[in-house]
């Protein structure tokens, strides 16, 4: 695993051993990263599920102007913290030491940022963390995103997601092997649904 691009391009990182984290595959954050480009500078971005923080450290090199990693599992936070350590990033990021749910469902104080893009990659047999994550997303969590904010989940290519989550609605599906990136915005919602 490496950093695809930016400051840091070409740079390893490691991940959490054991299968419990599945890294964002190179290709597949080169894939989303090249439909993000726009937007990544100067982005505030949300990785949640972070595990060894692949994502997020591609957006900080990428030059996000802040990336807030959210893991709860402590061996993925420990695999994290020595990555930002192994690249040197010593500003530009925050680490929110619990789970996704309990962050969305009320964020601790002084966590007032409107978030550019989010990105969350749960567990693939955690089936029900994308409906409830993206549901909170796109409901009582939607004071999170900025105005023409990004969502985009990982998922399993078999694994479909509903259109629609709330106020989020999906605007993109990309497939590659046997992963899967779907994009949501709130803009995307129709009337009626």
């Amino acid at each position: 695993m490496r950093i695809i691009a930016g400051m840091y391009r070409s740079r390893a990182l490691e991940a959490p051993a054991g299968l419990a984290t599945r890294p964002t595959s190179d290709r597949l954050r080169e894939t989303l990263f090249n439909v993000l480009a726009p937007r990544i500078q100067a982005a505030r971005f949300l990785d949640l599920y972070a595990g060894s923080g692949a994502v997020g450290l591609e957006a900080v090199s990428r030059l996000a102007a802040q990336v807030t990693f959210v893991e709860r599992a402590p061996a993925a936070l420990k695999v994290l913290r020595a990555n930002l350590l192994k690249l040197g990033v010593t500003q530009g990021f925050k680490i929110h030491p619990g789970s996704t749910g309990s962050l969305l469902r009320k964020p601790p104080a002084g966590f007032n940022l409107a978030f550019n893009v989010v990105f969350l990659d749960p567990p693939y047999d955690a089936a029900e963390e994308y409906a409830a994550t993206l549901g909170l997303l796109g409901g009582t969590a939607a004071c999170l995103l900025a105005p023409g904010a990004v969502v985009i989940a990982e998922h399993r290519r078999k694994q479909r997601l509903q259109e629609n989550y709330g106020n989020l609605g999906r605007t993109r599906l990309l497939e590659q092997g046997d992963a899967a990136l779907s994009f949501f915005s709130v803009s995307a919602v129709t009337d009626g649904n």
